[in-house]
């Protein structure tokens, strides 16, 4: 067993989110700035919820109500830092927050893609008592802090690049800002902060050199990719951080077996699992939490949210999936759209223009052509031809409509809800079924056809 002074010290984490971002040109704060369709801010935070920390902090400031609200479900304490005077004076608005006993990970609310790996492996060198610092090589290296070190290697200090002499700017190993500290010697270097630099601010890394001073061991890991330590101050920079995601989610679909015909192409979204052999063509967008089964196929440019989808199963081009199920062996599209509510059981064929909503098509069924199913239970076997309507809607409630198995509803035919259509059963074409239709018989319901002669279209006055 483990003695009591070498058991892991408890974590609180510490995540600076109280910037402006000025150069976004935005009414949003910058942490909400969107990434991958969610805040920055919640990526830092469900990255966060992995680390097995006793207590989570946000320390924010601009836009303190609007970014308290996009966070409102997360298990975090607010610290509010009324003036923003550096990262060291937002860190000093936590103090109160930090037990002793605990280690103090800074992070920070607009550099998203850290891994909770990497953050591990910092965690494990600091130990502790000691000083654990992400750093990240750049070249160039033009707006961060470097780290300078002794003829030993050791850390001496970091410097400001608006305070690094020549030599000092030359360096290419940076400091990322996050980093590991014991609370309890935090706490003491925080009062000895000052304000005296280009800035007028009291920055973080400062105390770095009061920690060389003090003597306490300081290691350093190497950020893993530098995308991981990308910020985010304007659209640029946002849109450099989209592209690194999107190249990441792409990798991990890869290795895990997927073949993406152009990994450039694709936007993930959220949790998505894979079978084994499933294909993805160019312009697809996947919204999780996703479920793809083996052998599934996804044509160019389509939009998946929140479907599961079942073996051998292909989408076809333009179409887009939203809250739905999908059983094995169906083929869907092109332009095709399920809406929330939509279950396909194995086999059923959808087609082009067709939009499916709040119903479920049995084994086998087909609606190959230009069709409207809402709130519609179909059975195994049926065939919806090209223009069948389910008018679900009288303009107050909605109203089902329920087809039996092997029933055929002919072309053009628009199903009055509530209404039954009986096993076996034939529609005429161009019916308007407004009672409900008998087992294996045909309904067809049209009216007189009348031609008028010596009639004339009516033309326009020059």
């Amino acid at each position: 067993m483990a003695s009591k002074a070498s058991a892991t010290a408890p974590l609180s984490v510490l995540i600076l989110a109280a910037g402006q971002g000025k150069r976004m040109n935005s009414d949003l704060p910058k942490v909400l700035q969107p990434l991958a369709g969610r805040a920055l801010l919640w990526h830092v935070l469900n990255t966060s919820a992995k680390l097995d920390a006793a207590a989570v902090h946000v320390i924010y400031g601009h836009g303190g109500e609007a970014v308290r609200a996009a966070c409102a479900g997360a298990q975090v304490g607010w610290i509010h830092q009324a003036r923003q005077l550096g990262t060291g004076h937002a860190v000093q608005q936590a103090v109160p927050q930090l037990p002793d006993a605990h280690r103090v990970l800074i992070l920070y609310g607009d550099v998203p893609l850290i891994s909770d790996t990497t953050i591990g492996a910092l965690l494990v060198a600091a130990g502790n008592q000691g000083i654990g610092l992400l750093t990240a090589n750049f070249t160039p290296p033009t707006g961060y802090g470097r780290i300078v070190r002794g003829s030993r290697g050791q850390v001496l200090r970091i410097v400001e690049e608006r305070e690094a002499s020549a030599r000092e700017r030359k360096l290419t190993e940076c400091n990322t800002g996050i980093m590991v500290l014991p609370a309890r010697a935090l706490k003491r270097w925080l009062t000895k902060l000052k304000n005296s630099n280009a800035q007028h601010e009291y920055y973080l890394t400062d105390i770095i050199a009061l920690a060389v001073k003090d003597r306490v061991r300081i290691s350093t890991v190497l950020a893993g990719s530098s995308a991981e330590v990308l910020g985010a101050n304007d659209r640029q920079q946002l849109a450099a951080l989209e592209a690194a995601y999107r190249q990441q989610r792409a990798a991990e679909l890869m290795r895990a077996g997927v073949t993406l015909t152009d990994p450039s192409r694709i936007d993930i979204r959220g949790a998505v699992s894979c079978g084994r052999d499933v294909v993805i063509e160019p312009n697809v967008l996947l919204e999780g939490p996703i479920q793809l089964g083996d052998r599934v196929r996804i044509g160019p440019n389509c939009v998946l949210r929140e479907v599961k989808v079942g073996d051998d199963t292909h989408i076809k081009s333009h179409s887009v999936l939203e809250q739905a199920q999908v059983g094995q062996r169906c083929q869907i599209g092109p332009y095709a759209r399920l809406r929330p509510g939509a279950q396909l059981r194995e086999a059923v064929h959808v087609g082009n223009f067709v939009e499916i909503k709040q119903s479920e098509l049995g084994a086998g069924s087909k609606a190959n052509h230009l069709s409207y199913i809402g709130d519609a239970s179909i059975g195994a076997g049926v065939n919806l031809g090209a223009g069948t309507i389910t008018c679900n809607y009288d303009g107050a409630n909605k109203w089902r409509t329920e087809i039996g198995d092997d029933a055929f509803i002919g072309s053009g035919t628009m199903l009055v809800a509530p209404v039954r259509v009986g096993s076996g059963a034939t529609i005429g074409a161009g019916s308007t079924i407004t009672s409900d239709a008998p087992e294996a018989q045909l309904t067809l319901e049209r009216s007189r056809q009348v031609s008028i002669a010596h009639w004339r279209r009516p033309t326009k006055h020059k």
